[in-house]
């Protein structure tokens, strides 16, 4: 009954992406689904309704974070701190190395906003826009863009897998963030020679003045816009509390959004719900979104899939693959079951908050240091979950950047960090 019972989700949930319909319908039928199991092995209702809320319990402090990260990602684009980064960061451009710069400008502006999908959607379209007036290859700007995007979304502060990452496994933000930014040092450097190499053989000039006066014509662009960016950074540096340096970054862009900006009290209240929307309609397909209300459909992801967490530990549901799974981390590594567990996950579960927490929940036993825990999930399913073709997590990315499916292939840092660590712990034991 197990196994129906998980394959009929998988079902539910290839049937969305198939059909392009909305990821929740899945995860709605989901937990009706489980908890029609639940009562076949005897569990109440309110047994049943207890467990989920014990799911969610895990995951309150990320839902609270998910609040602040709506407000931030929309205070940043009026401040203009967002104009600012990308209008500075073209002064950099070297057409000749355009495929590397382009993965490292997304690589600094996930890691400043946390978000691969608001990261796309704001230098990804610029980048990739560049890239095709230059006559790059599409496939090549948009593994780029999909491995720059998922950078920040595995290592910042303010990314909503890491803060869920360290929530379920109860490690510190700032201790993961360190020890991701140390395993991802060969993959990072890999990653850049080889963009180096794709790109080097192209050399045209780039059209990025042209973005540069839209940005100078709508925003000031004062050094004072960047304070809300380097809050953020000095304040992760002293392992300040994520809220507290979020909160406070707030605080600075509201000032900054009101006094350089010019933007009225009844405007910045809207747009902190609403998100940022500019008048300019260039200026709005640039960098329009941000807003608590951009944060509902992930906050709902985390709470259906938290509660699919309780039902399972509640109901006993992935007993017998979590002991299979123990099995084959016997046989190679712990790292290297965990490894295809994550693809597993990836590929059923269609979304990376789902296969993050489905990734976790069969692993748990397996291996019981916290802080190893944290850091081989950052280093499997994390950065794996873009990687499935029909998966939301590369999905969307491409999909905002106008980028075919086959760049994919060349998101070379999401296949280097899992290889690379895969590599290092073969190796470790070996020699052990």
């Amino acid at each position: 009954m197990e196994t129906a019972t998980l394959l009929l989700f998988a079902a539910a949930l290839f049937c969305c992406v198939l059909f392009n319909f909305p990821i929740l319908y899945a995860l709605v039928f989901g937990y009706f689904l489980f908890c029609f199991y639940g009562l076949q092995k005897g569990k109440k209702p309110q047994e049943l309704l207890k467990m989920s809320l014990t799911g969610i319990k895990t995951v309150k402090n990320i839902l609270i974070v998910f609040l602040l990260i709506g407000m931030i990602t929309a205070l940043w684009r009026a401040a203009g701190t967002i104009p600012a980064i990308i209008s500075d960061s073209f002064g950099l451009m070297l057409p000749s190395f355009f495929l590397v710069i382009t993965f490292l400008l997304n690589c600094l502006v996930s890691f400043l906003t946390g978000t691969a999908f608001g990261s796309a959607a704001t230098m990804g379209v610029i980048t990739m826009a560049i890239g095709n007036a230059m006559g790059l290859d599409p496939a090549f700007l948009g593994g780029a863009i999909l491995s720059g995007v998922y950078f920040g979304d595995r290592c910042s502060p303010m990314s909503t897998s890491a803060l869920l990452v360290s929530e379920l496994t109860k490690t510190n933000l700032f201790t993961n963030i360190r020890k991701m930014f140390f395993t991802a040092i060969v993959p990072f450097s890999i990653s850049c020679i080889l963009y180096i190499f794709l790109g080097f053989t192209k050399n045209s000039e780039s059209n990025s003045i042209g973005i540069k006066e839209i940005f100078e014509t709508n925003f000031n662009l004062s050094f004072l816009t960047l304070i809300p960016a380097i809050l953020i950074l000095v304040l992760s540096c002293f392992k300040i509390s994520v809220k507290i340096t979020m909160s406070l970054s707030i605080l600075s862009a509201v000032g900054i959004a009101f006094w350089i900006q010019g933007l009225e009290p009844t405007q910045l209240f809207h747009l902190l719900i609403f998100g940022y929307h500019a008048q300019d309609p260039v200026l709005a397909k640039l960098i329009d979104g941000g807003g608590i209300l951009s944060m509902v459909n992930v906050t709902a992801i985390v709470c259906l899939s938290s509660c699919y967490a309780g039902i399972f530990n509640g109901t006993g549901l992935l007993i017998n693959l979590k002991e299979n799974i123990k099995k084959l981390g016997q046989k190679i590594s712990p790292y290297g079951s965990l490894l295809c567990t994550s693809i597993g996950t990836a590929v059923i579960a269609c979304n990376q908050t789902l296969s993050i927490m489905l990734t976790h929940q069969l692993c748990n036993e397996m291996i019981s240091d916290h802080e190893e825990m944290a850091i081989n999930l950052e280093n499997t399913v994390v950065v794996l979950a873009p990687l499935i073709p029909w998966s939301i997590a590369g999905g969307v990315p491409l999909a905002a950047v106008g980028a075919p499916q086959i760049s994919l292939l060349f998101a070379f840092y999401l296949y280097l960090i899992p290889l690379w660590n895969f590599f290092k712990t073969t190796y470790k034991k070996q020699t052990n």
